[in-house]
C-alpha cells in the first residue's frame, strides 16, 4: 500500500490563492516511515481497531508528529518558507522503533529509541517559523516533547486496559531514515492532506567572515 500522505497532494499554488485564506486550518508537521514499515504498522493499527472496536486506530495513518498548530491560511506562505529553509540544514537521520508504550489511560504507541535527533530537528524547524503559528493565547502551537508513534489514542478505559494487556509485552522492531518532513493541513470537515514535503539536505549555513584587511 502506498503512502497516502505522499500521493494525496494538496491544492496547487494557483488554486490556493483562489480560495478564501482568511479561514483557519489545522496543521501537522510529521515524519513518515518508509512504505514497508508503514504497511507493517498500519496492520497493527487495523488489528487493534478490529479487536477493540476502535475506528480511530484504523483512520489514523502511521506517522510521528513533530508539531501541530491551528492558524489562518493567509499565514501559511510564511510558515512554509521558514520550514523549507530550516529543513535544508538538517541532515537525514536514523529513527529506531522498539516495542510499545502507553500514556495511561488513553493512548498506546510504539516506542522511539532515538529521540534526541528528533528533538534536535524540532528545535531547528521551529526557528523563525514559530512566531507565525500562533493565532491567539488560546491557539498556541504544540511542539512534541515525547516523540512516539501512535497506535491508538482517546481510548475508553476498557479499550486501553485490554489493548495494553495485549501489547505491553509484545515485541516490535523497525527503523527508517528520516529524509524529509511532511506538512499536512486539514480544513473544517475534511481529512488531512499534504501541503509540502521539506527535504533534509544537511546544507551548512554559510557564515560570512570579515577580512580584517578589507577596510
Amino acid at each position: 500500500m502506498k503512502h497516502p500522505f505522499i500521493i494525496q497532494e494538496y491544492l496547487s499554488e494557483a488554486e490556493a490563492r483562489a480560495e478564501k485564506h482568511i479561514l483557519p486550518a489545522e496543521y501537522l508537521l510529521v515524519l513518515q516511515p518508509h512504505e514497508a514499515l508503514w504497511d507493517e504498522i498500519k496492520a497493527i493499527k487495523e488489528k487493534f481497531a478490529t479487536d477493540y472496536s476502535c475506528e480511530q486506530a484504523r483512520k489514523g495513518l502511521p506517522h510521528i508528529t513533530l508539531m501541530r498548530f491551528r492558524q489562518f491560511q493567509s499565514t501559511e506562505i510564511h510558515i512554509r518558507h521558514h520550514l523549507r529553509n530550516n529543513a535544508r540544514t538538517i541532515a537525514p537521520f536514523k529513527i529506531e522503533l522498539k516495542d510499545f508504550g502507553s500514556f495511561p489511560s488513553h493512548t498506546i504507541y510504539i516506542n522511539i529509541v532515538s529521540k534526541v535527533p528528533i528533538m534536535n530537528a524540532v528545535k531547528i524547524l521551529r526557528q523563525n517559523a514559530q512566531k507565525f503559528m500562533k493565532i491567539d493565547k488560546d491557539n498556541k502551537p504544540h511542539f512534541i516533547t515525547e516523540p512516539h508513534l501512535t497506535i491508538a489514542r482517546k481510548l475508553q478505559p476498557w479499550q486501553y486496559e485490554k489493548g495494553w494487556q495485549q501489547l505491553e509485552h509484545a515485541g516490535f522492531h523497525g527503523r527508517f531514515i528520516a529524509s524529509h518532513a511532511l506538512l499536512l493541513k486539514r480544513k473544517e470537515g475534511e481529512y488531512y492532506k499534504q501541503v509540502e514535503k521539506f527535504a533534509f539536505e544537511g546544507v551548512k549555513e554559510e557564515v560570512k567572515q570579515t577580512n580584517l584587511f578589507d577596510a
